[in-house]
């Protein structure tokens, strides 16, 4: 090979070993370029901020919301038994009335003279009677005498009583005590036992037209509900516990009264599948009135010590429901939780320990083994 081409080879040589060289000295300074940024970002990146809080123990209350109507403990249409007019009315349009207390009264003058015949014939029969039995101590009649008088007598006392009844029936009162609604009659009214009264029934109450005046009784007062079938276990069993179960009902301007199941029904509508539900509330301020529509809370079941969480921390995805827990060097970690129930905002679930700080907000960017810090509570939330 001549003296010209082993110069060309060296310098190719040469230049590849240069070209060589520079790459690996860039590949070298960009790995140590790219490791000292990357540690430094690191380094000044701040901790993940979030809100945290504490997995409380405590007996939870799984409630069950619906709706319901108000209904009278109570009620009674008032309607005469015989037909009479009305002489005088003793009541006004939503009088809160007694037991025993006179509402109406009826011309009673007719009665009143059919009651003083019955009466005089039957004292007549009894003298009769008393008369046969002393002339049977003299043998002056016959023992079939004597007992002819005394069925007699007993006839006339019957016709007598009954006489009485009718003319008990002129003076009307109330069956209970409650409160008196619209008066559909006045003074001067014929009424009649024999009236055409059509009767409603719903699940607020009963109606008749044709009735005097209805008496409903409003303290106590009740409300009426259903609940799903799926229910029914929970429900029976916490009613039969001494305790009972708590009602809340919720009215439209914000007031709340609590009450208890006293009765659920003995049959599932199985149009609906749910069963009735009647519970008992105080009503001393008669601040609730048949009809009444109302939403109900009804404790369904109460979980003892159960592992209560705000139901914002839970993370459910395709791997199940976990939430983020922080340890002492506010470090996260994932935990695999189970659910028992959730109500309005709360959870109560498996899984971690009583007392865990768990993340409540703040969870989107977060991995496991990050730090978190806690977010500073605004002023006004101090």
């Amino acid at each position: 090979m001549s003296a010209t081409g082993n110069k060309k080879n060296n310098i190719v040589k040469k230049s590849l070993l240069t070209l060589l060289a520079l790459i690996i000295l860039s590949f070298i300074g960009f790995k140590i370029y790219t490791s000292f940024f990357q540690t430094k970002e690191t380094a000044k990146s701040p901790s993940q901020t979030v809100v945290t809080s504490k997995v409380d123990q405590k007996d939870f209350s799984v409630l069950f919301e619906t709706s319901g109507n108000i209904v009278a403990n109570n009620i009674v249409d008032i309607r005469p038994q015989v037909t009479n007019l009305v002489s005088e009315i003793l009541i006004k349009d939503g009088q809160d009335v007694k037991a025993g207390d006179i509402l109406f009264t009826l011309d009673d003058r007719s009665d009143k003279a059919n009651y003083a015949k019955a009466k005089a014939i039957a004292d007549d029969a009894q003298r009769q009677y008393a008369r046969a039995q002393e002339l049977l101590k003299q043998n002056f009649v016959s023992q079939a005498a004597v007992d002819t008088t005394r069925a007699n007598a007993e006839s006339a006392q019957a016709s007598a009583d009954a006489a009485e009844v009718v003319l008990s029936f002129d003076t009307i009162r109330s069956p209970i005590t409650g409160r008196a609604g619209v008066i559909n009659v006045f003074p001067g009214s014929l009424v009649s036992s024999s009236n055409v009264v059509t009767t409603s029934t719903s699940a607020t109450a009963t109606t008749s037209v044709g009735a005097m005046v209805t008496i409903s009784q409003l303290n106590p007062i009740n409300v009426l509900f259903t609940v799903p079938e799926a229910n029914l276990s929970n429900l029976m069993t916490e009613k039969s516990k001494p305790e009972g179960i708590a009602v809340t009902v919720n009215l439209a301007n914000g007031d709340k009264k609590i009450g208890k199941v006293y009765v659920v029904d003995n049959q599932v509508d199985t149009a609906i599948g749910a069963v009735r539900v009647k519970a008992r509330l105080d009503n001393s301020d008669f601040a609730l009135i048949p009809g009444q529509f109302v939403e109900i809370n009804l404790q369904s079941k109460l979980i003892k010590d159960a592992l209560v969480i705000p139901s914002q921390a839970i993370i459910s995805n395709t791997q199940g429901d976990q939430i983020y827990i922080v340890d002492a060097e506010n470090k996260v970690s994932i935990q695999k939780i189970k659910i028992l129930a959730q109500v309005r905002g709360f959870a109560a679930i498996t899984g971690p320990n009583a007392g865990d700080r768990i993340v409540v907000e703040g969870k989107s960017n977060l991995r496991p083994g990050m730090s978190v810090v806690e977010a500073k509570a605004p002023e006004a939330s101090k």
